[in-house]
């Protein structure tokens, strides 16, 4: 029981210490007078990720790799079928918003990179380093092309971040917090989920793919809901495949360069393909122009339930 109230306590912090630094840096970016632009591509899409990230690094420093690869993997897994399959019960959500064709080409080509890497594994740095400068490089290209077609944000950040903080101690406030906070939530997250996995007899790989994916994807699946609320299906899309990316890039890419990291045989014959498949799934989607509607997302999340169970 403290284990299963320990992974809740740790899942509870890393939402709410990320919601308050992406809060806390946006305003304090608006002080300093940063482009819009560069928060919207930046801050606010680092900040849905913030959870697996330091998840995933907490991971790597207990020696538990299988949580910190299972994490990732099983997010961008729960990103398609469950943070999109959700928000389509409440509105249709288009996949061929503008602007997403490119962004959906360097998900699936840094999907199909990882697999790579993954199935000679282990994780070395060298594989961490080719992600970062791939999540660089997409990152200036974003940039870059926003500015050259005269975009405002890319997206409108204030959709996504509520109640950012005007007076400046409450912005340093909600820094502190977030920084102070999102290491407290992974350490919590990482320790229960072991401990669970160990009562169990599951791996930590299973448990990063179902019970820490499903955690660390709440940020994003708030975020779609409420874009799906005030019905902004562009957000909704975006905030997916951005945070595919970076949890594939920044996240995967940054903790193998700080320590490498193996790779469980399950993910490598199972969970990595379903990972491509449900990427491909988008993809497949705004080709050919077809909206998530209703039943739609009903049979995302019954697909998604049934990979949950398969994994146990």
């Amino acid at each position: 029981m403290l284990s299963i109230l320990t992974l809740i306590a740790g899942l509870v912090v890393l939402v709410f210490a990320g919601d308050y630094l992406v809060r806390g840096a946006v305003a304090l970016a608006e002080k300093l007078s940063i482009d819009p632009l560069i928060i919207g591509l930046t801050i606010v899409a680092f900040g849905t990720s913030a959870p697996e990230m330091f998840v995933s690094l907490q991971a790597a420093f207990d020696g538990v790799s299988g949580i910190a690869v299972g994490n990732v993997v099983g997010s961008n897994i729960a990103n398609v079928l469950l943070v999109l399959g959700g928000p389509a019960l409440l509105m249709s959500i288009s996949c061929r918003e503008k602007g997403i064709g490119m962004s959906l080409a360097v998900m699936i080509f840094m999907t199909l990179t990882l697999m790579v890497m993954m199935w000679f594994g282990p994780l070395s740095r060298l594989d961490g380093a080719i992600l970062l400068i791939m999540m660089g490089s997409y990152l200036g290209w974003q940039i870059k092309a926003a500015r050259e077609c005269g975009m405002g944000p890319a997206s409108d950040y204030h959709s996504e971040v509520a109640d950012v903080p005007q007076e400046n101690w409450k912005t340093g406030a909600f820094i502190l917090g977030g920084l102070i906070g999102l290491p407290i939530g992974a350490w919590l997250t990482v320790n229960g989920a072991s401990h669970i996995a160990r009562m169990l007899g599951a791996s930590e790989t299973v448990i990063g793919l179902t019970i820490v994916a499903i955690g660390t994807s709440l940020p994003e699946l708030v975020t779609s809901v409420m874009a799906a609320w005030r019905k902004s299906g562009a957000v909704a899309i975006g905030n997916v495949v951005g945070s595919n990316i970076f949890n594939i890039g920044l996240i995967l890419g940054g903790t193998s360069v700080i320590l490498p990291l193996e790779v469980d045989p399950r993910i490598t014959s199972i969970d990595m393909w379903v990972m491509l498949a449900a990427g491909l799934l988008v993809v497949g989607l705004a080709h050919w122009n077809i909206a998530i509607k209703k039943l739609g997302g009903v049979a995302m999340l019954l697909v998604f339930a049934a990979y949950i169970f398969s994994v146990f």
